[in-house]
């Protein structure tokens, strides 16, 4: 005779395993598919110089420019705003980056106005076998506008600049960055690139020299540096480089606001620091942690307060100078 209910048991227990498999699917799907980064470009603007007459590209006007809102889900307005250039079928250019952030997010604001005088400056005096090596970020700028050859022509997207909060989810953001910029660097220009950041921290002689050997042949070659890129190199070689920041908001007391930055370089005993023009009602200082970061071939090609003037430099010729760029030309390494 059989029980009640006993011809249900089969089918409760084919239930349960279906169950499981579906929970066990469900959580499959949930581990193996992409978590999306925090923050999205939306397209907002396209057009070409004259549409942008903010970033002074008229010299250009065979560009393609487009504008971006980085948005974050729950904030009403955008962190930052992104400015693409390219040509025909290139992949997409940072032109011009406004954070609109306290922490810094991608890339650092800088006046769009130097790099269009630079890269004019470049395209006239610069010979066409020469050779520049820039930071990535700015290279694959020089090499839109001037044409001329540089070292590094893809996005590398290192270091990654990004707030302490969102450092868990950074597979996820270099992902999707390299998505959106349409751009992946063999592992040779990876590696040239840490390469690069170890000679800005090593001394002038040795730093140069590491410069001409990357480059791997006597031709004609310049180096340029940004200010900004004080703070990148201090991401990408935080043992070897101590760097922090602060804004200043412009006024008409100059002495004083230059005795604030003093009294703050005594407050974080920090060795010396620099400056950035951001816009007509901001500054921002760069300081140096130590005397050693202070002593590295970035640090001294650059103004800072304690340093010699960077004309004075002996490792490398200084050639040309527009707001935060400096340009310097790299020996060749021959004996004369």
């Amino acid at each position: 005779m059989t029980r009640p209910g006993s011809k249900l048991l089969p089918s409760l227990g084919i239930l349960l395993v279906m169950g499981g498999l579906i929970l066990l699917g469900w959580f499959a799907y949930l581990w193996f598919s992409p978590v999306p980064a925090p923050y999205q470009y939306h397209l907002v603007a396209e057009g070409d110089v004259r549409q942008f007459s903010e970033l002074e590209l008229d010299s250009w006007p065979d560009l393609a420019l487009s504008k971006y809102e980085v948005q974050v889900a729950g904030i009403d307005k955008p962190v930052a705003l992104a400015y693409l250039a390219r040509r025909e079928n290139d992949s997409p250019v940072l032109i011009n980056w406004e954070n609109r952030l306290s922490e810094q997010l991608i890339s650092i604001d800088q006046k769009s106005s130097e790099l269009s005088v630079l890269a004019d400056a470049i395209a006239k005096h610069a010979s066409p076998e020469a050779i520049i090596l820039a930071w990535w970020d700015t290279s694959r700028q020089i090499k839109l506008l001037s044409e001329r050859d540089t070292f590094f022509t893809s996005h590398l997207g290192e270091p990654l600049i990004i707030p302490e909060s969102w450092r868990d989810q950074q597979e996820a953001i270099r992902a999707y960055e390299n998505k959106f910029w349409q751009d992946t660097a063999i592992q040779q220009e990876q590696d040239d690139f840490q390469r690069f950041s170890e000679a800005l921290v090593a001394t002038p002689e040795k730093g140069v020299a590491m410069l001409r050997e990357l480059i791997g042949s006597p031709r004609e070659a310049y180096l340029i540096v940004h200010v900004t890129d004080l703070y990148k190199l201090g991401l990408m070689q935080p043992d070897n480089f101590g760097i922090a920041y602060k804004s200043f908001p412009l006024t008409g007391n100059m002495h004083g606001l230059i005795n604030h930055m003093k009294v703050y370089l005594k407050e974080n005993n920090y060795e010396t620091y620099t400056l950035q023009s951001l816009s007509d009602n901001e500054i921002r200082a760069y300081f140096l942690s130590d005397k050693a970061s202070s002593q590295t071939l970035l640090a001294q090609m650059l103004p800072f307060t304690s340093n010699k003037p960077p004309l004075e430099l002996e490792a490398a010729q200084l050639i040309y100078q527009h707001g935060g760029y400096w340009v310097y030309q790299i020996p060749s390494g021959q004996k004369q």
